[in-house]
């Protein structure tokens, strides 16, 4: 090991915090509090108990649980112990939670009390079941059971060099050594996070600690985060986000992290003036909902000073919204791949720079290539977005193809199609595998949502591309209508023809009650499209789409 060596891993930071700041209250769990020191305590005491009972650096510990304060001690002790924390959504179907089980393959599965039912179906529908036990300090940090796995017999070559172990830590005969007992180092990995999965199944990426210590070091060279903070974290902690933007560069510099398990406009405005928030991340969505609540015009935001926007571009009449109030918004571009963190826009650019992201973090490099040849573009230019540096994720976890997919020399492939200005300035056009073309033209579903959000009857719109007998494929829309307003198709049609090239103008547009999302809002597209299936393929029983006047409104 070099001297450097595990100088980036985030197990120090609570004993750092505890040592400078004992008593400062590190999270607020729906009213009850842990304090640096208390944090310190239960993680330190976690992490040797968990080494006690024989688990070993890149064992996963997976979890099923709401956000909370036990999970925050859990996370830091897998931090100090190289433990790899899993954390699992609880919004997921036992089928779909068993699936990613059986790929993490996780030593042991922590579960909060009212998720049991959920953990043992999930469990149920596995060839080999994890251990598991209760989160809390009633639970794993009482008694720390042995890892899920069986030691083989005694092999003389071993030596001090490791054990050697069989089960389900290799689904099969074959055995591996394991690693004696060591420091944690910096490329360990930390975190699993199951990607989004809008379109199929899920992958575990693989987040170390040196990915995490720099993302946030990223972060804080941005945002003014200090130890007189007060985050409001809403983002789900099974999610990326409810990690490394803001909570984890929180309890880094000291500050206060109030800890919400979900997302309710009326409690969040309230929050933001009985804890005197300071900071808060989100995405588009969740402004919308607190700027459409009752409660909004009146909420005392004073103390809300620095506001971060994240997975999907902010709607300018949005964003005006929110500076009438007096609230400064950072949009901001990211990808779990990246750790999250890539692109952000300065406040003193937002108004400026209405619907870009902005430019990369310090310690962040950005490219734009040629979606075809691959080639590096320079200066202004679209293409893919490419990202480099200390916070590329390590990996999918067990998938070693779709790794290969993505990681492209020193650059992380995202997928996503960006415009870039000549002064730098990135904006973000769409998924790259959702763009479709149609009479031989490219067509970005995100500008014909924009369009069709300037409606004012629309709350919310996705567009998907469908196979066309005429144009090769055009564009299927759903959209959400506000409560108590009125539309029809050819209305909207004709709105966006005014709006948009013909091209581009949708083929069918069809009402619906919500759009399916993940759990950070984002459009399933792949389960609109099953909504498709046996309806035509540009969605009507018949076959048919509807029209504009003269010749379809298509050219």
């Amino acid at each position: 090991m070099t001297p450097a060596d595990g100088l980036h891993t985030l197990g120090r930071w609570t004993t750092d915090r505890s040592l400078a700041t004992l008593h400062r209250i590190a999270v607020d769990d729906r009213g009850c509090t842990l304090s640096y020191g208390e944090l310190e305590r239960r993680a330190a005491g976690l992490a040797v108990g968990l080494a006690a009972a024989g688990y070993v650096t890149g064992d996963r510990i997976a979890t099923l649980t709401g956000n909370s304060s036990d999970h925050v001690v859990v996370f830091f002790a897998c931090a100090k112990a190289g433990l790899v924390l899993v954390p699992l959504s609880w919004r997921l179907s036992p089928r779909e939670l068993a699936a990613q089980l059986e790929l993490a393959d996780p030593q042991l599965l922590l579960v909060e009390d009212e998720l049991e039912s959920l953990a043992a179906g999930a469990c149920t529908l596995l060839a080999h079941r994890p251990r598991t036990a209760a989160l809390g300090p009633g639970g794993i940090e009482k008694s720390v059971p042995p890892p899920s796995r069986v030691l083989a017999a005694a092999v003389p070559d071993a030596g001090a060099a490791g054990v050697y172990v069989r089960g389900p830590e290799i689904r099969g005969p074959e055995m591996r050594l394991l690693e004696a007992p060591r420091e944690v180092r910096d490329d360990d990995p930390l975190l699993m996070i199951f990607t989004s999965g809008t379109e199929g199944a899920s992958k575990a990426a693989v987040l170390t600690h040196a990915n995490c210590f720099w993302t946030n070091l990223s972060l804080s060279r941005t945002m003014d985060l200090g130890s007189t903070d007060v985050v409001l974290a809403v983002l789900p902690q099974f999610h990326v986000g409810g990690w490394n933007i803001q909570p984890l560069l929180a309890w880094w510099t000291g500050a206060t992290v109030v800890l919400e398990r979900g997302f309710e406009p009326g409690r969040v405005l309230q929050l933001i003036a009985e804890r005197r928030v300071t900071m808060l991340m989100g995405v588009p969505t969740q402004y919308l909902m607190l700027a459409e609540h009752p409660d909004f015009a009146t909420a005392e935001l004073g103390s809300l000073r620095h506001a971060v926007v994240g997975g999907a571009p902010m709607p300018a009449p949005l964003l005006r919204i929110w500076h009438r109030r007096g609230v400064a918004l950072s949009q901001g571009y990211g990808l779990t791949e990246a750790s999250p963190n890539v692109l952000c826009l300065a406040n003193e650019d937002a108004a400026r720079m209405v619907g870009y992201s902005g430019k990369p973090y310090p310690h962040v490099a950005v490219a734009v290539a040629d979606p075809v040849t691959g080639d590096i573009l320079d200066g202004a230019a679209s293409g893919e977005l490419l990202v480099g540096g200390p916070g590329v994720f390590a990996g999918y976890f067990r998938d070693p193809a779709a790794t290969a997919a993505v990681l492209v020399g020193d650059w992380l492939r995202t997928g996503d199609l960006v415009e870039r200005d000549a002064e730098g300035y990135i904006k973000v056009v769409d998924r790259l595998k959702d763009i479709f073309i149609s009479g031989g033209e490219n067509v970005a579903p995100a500008e014909v949502e924009a369009a069709l959000l300037a409606h004012p009857a629309v709350a919310q719109a996705a567009v998907v591309g469908v196979e066309d007998e005429r144009w090769g494929e055009t564009g299927v829309a759903f959209v959400v209508i506000r409560p108590g307003m009125a539309t029809d198709e050819q209305e909207l049609l004709e709105h966006c023809a005014a709006r948009l090239a013909r091209f581009k103008v949708p083929g069918r547009i069809e009402t619906v009650g919500a759009l399916p999302r993940t759990a950070l809002n984002k459009v399933l597209r792949g389960r609109l499209r099953q909504q498709l299936d046996g309806r035509g393929r540009a969605g009507r029983p018949d076959g048919k789409v509807a029209s504009l006047p003269a010749d379809g409104g298509r050219r």
